[in-house]
Formats: C-alpha cells, structure tokens, sequence
C-alpha cells in the first residue's frame, strides 16, 4: 500500500504534530474559514438554544475526512459555553462503557462521538432513549434475577461525526435534530487556512506559495496544514526556512503531488483503469485488487476529491475516467474506449 500525504490518520511516529494540529484549530465561529451556509445554520440554532436557556439539539456532521467535523463540534461547544467530551464510535464496545459516559455528563454538556457510524448496535439501542428522552435503562444482572433499572441523564447534547452517513441506521439518524454535510472548500478559502495555519507556526510565505500548495491541498484543510509542515521541513533543510514559489515547488515535486493534487495512490487508481480497462467502467473491487488498497480506503479517501474534481465518475455498471482525466495524465484514449470517455 502506498503511503499518502493525504492519509486521514496522523502516523503513530509524529506524536508531535498532534499537539499542533490542536493549536490550529479554530475555536470559534470568527476564526472557522469557510462553510459559510453551516455556520449560519449552526449559528441560529445555537443562538435560539441559548435564549431558552436549553442545550442545542444533537448535531450529525457529515462529509469526506479532514473537513473538520471534529473541530466544528470545539466551536460548537465553544459558542455554547459548554464542556465537550471526545470519544469515537470503535472506543464504546460495551453499553456499560455508553452508561459510564452518558452518567459523568453534566447539564448542557456535550458528547463528541466520531465515527457514529461504527458504533455497537447493542449500544445504539441504549442511545435512542438516552437521546430522546434523557433515560437510561440498564439491566442489572443475568438470568431468572435480571432486572431493568432506568435513570434519569442530564440534559446534554451529542454531536456525531461520520464520513458514511448511509451507514447510520435509520432510527439513530432520525434523533439527530440538526443534519448537515460538510463541503469541499474552495482553493481561496484553503489559501486563507494556509496563511492562518502559517501565522501560529511562525512560518514565512508568501502568496503565491500559498496559492500553489492551496491548488494541491485537495479542498481539503487538514491536507492543507499537513502539506505546509512538509514544505516548511524542505524549506528549513535545503533554504532558509522562507517558503516562496521555488521551494513550494522544489518540495511538491519530492512528494509528487502534482498541481491538481493527485498523488502516487490517485495516478495508480486511474491508470489501472485505463491501462487495464480501457477507461472503464470497472467494479470498486477489482480495483481494490490491482491497487492493493481496501475498498473502504477508495471510496473514503480516493474517491471523492477525484469525483469532485471531474476525473472519475460513478456509474451502475462501476468507476470510469474522463476527457480531463486523460488530458491531465497525458494519454490518448484507445479507439474502442467507451464513448462516455471521449466526451
């Protein structure tokens, strides 16, 4: 498997950079860069929650990876005043680990659940109560002497964050008073989390680098942030720690990230559809199979920016390339490619 700039999970060797991508979160509205029609939104809801002196109603984020689902729940809790307790999906196994969470909760807290969509079903069952009507019911014991026993939880708030809103199960998704779906950024707005990212590090750039790793950052701020650490390693390695539009360049080029921001693992997904199919289309899992990559990681963290960038497309039939894709990797289709590749 490759390994990607673009990778969602931060290496369990830079223990470092967790403490700095904390420090480049936002904490509020005013500092959050971009999702203008989500922050309006949010803004609202949290504004009426506050006059009736209620906690907000629970919040689903939705949306590719490295949009910032995690931070936004930070500011959400941040406007509220409110405590924000972090956990994921995988992390509640047991509805005891729920209860034990759900229970330490105070009155307009918040529970930051990532990756909802993992969570146990017997867990999600324990939630619906827990959401709707503040109860909990536990059963103490097992067998003949097994009792139910209910308890009264705070007035709290949850906020999930998911990057397969299909895979909700429909009574969970239905809990959910506030919905919405993250978008891409556009490369002005990346531009601006760049030079704001570069301001906490107390690292030198100019614009038009700015403007290059912003055009290669994939929509995306967490990639953006990512790909300025890397530039800032070069540029203190082989310049003098300024980042201008050679050493952008110069270090791009080592990474081989090219300007629309494709990397070694998106070439690889798109020539072996063209190489091997003609330019499809091919199933997902054949192409899981010639890229050695699970299917998960395609459609989670390939896909997507390929898809909204106009080089892949969808079809019943699987995954085929377009006019641009060709253009872009300098190839010439076949004469017998589907004719939906020469459009």
């Amino acid at each position: 498997m490759i390994d990607r700039i673009v990778d969602a999970a931060l290496p369990p060797e830079e223990p470092q950079e967790v403490e700095l991508e904390v420090t480049l979160r936002p904490q509020d509205f005013a500092s959050y860069i971009g999702q203008e029609r989500l922050k309006q939104n949010l803004k609202l809801a949290i504004t009426a929650a506050q006059k009736r002196g209620e906690p907000i109603d629970h919040v689903l984020l939705y949306g590719p990876p490295g949009l910032g689902k995690t931070t936004m729940a930070s500011v959400i809790a941040h406007e509220m005043g409110a405590q924000i307790r972090i956990t994921s999906g995988p992390a509640i196994e047991r509805a005891g680990d729920l209860a034990s969470l759900l229970t330490n909760l105070q009155d307009g807290d918040i529970l930051f659940i990532d990756e909802i969509h993992r969570l146990n079903r017997n867990v999600e069952e324990v939630l619906y109560s827990a959401m709707e009507d503040f109860k909990l019911d536990i059963m103490l014991g097992k067998g003949p002497s097994a009792r139910s026993l209910r308890l009264d939880l705070p007035k709290f708030t949850i906020i999930g964050a998911t990057t397969r809103a299909g895979a909700l199960a429909g009574p969970l998704r239905d809990r959910f008073g506030h919905i919405h779906r993250l978008e891409f950024y556009t490369p002005d707005e990346v531009q601006q989390i760049i030079l704001r990212a570069a301001g906490i590090l107390d690292v030198k750039i100019d614009a038009p680098a700015a403007q290059a790793l912003a055009t290669r950052a994939r929509l995306t701020p967490r990639i953006a942030n990512r790909l300025l650490k890397r530039v800032r390693d070069y540029a203190d390695v082989n310049g003098d720690g300024i980042i201008d539009t050679s050493i952008s360049t110069q270090a791009l080029q080592l990474l081989e990230i090219d300007e629309l921001g494709l990397d070694p693992a998106d070439r690889l997904l798109l020539l072996a559809i063209i190489d091997n199919y003609g330019g499809g289309p091919v199933g997902v899992e054949t192409l899981a199979a010639l890229t050695a990559e699970e299917r998960q990681t395609i459609e989670d963290f390939i896909e997507p920016y390929l898809l909204q960038i106009g080089l892949l497309e969808r079809t019943p039939r699987g995954r085929k390339v377009t006019a641009k894709t060709y253009r872009h990797l300098g190839r010439t289709p076949a004469a017998d490619a589907p004719q939906s590749a020469l459009l």
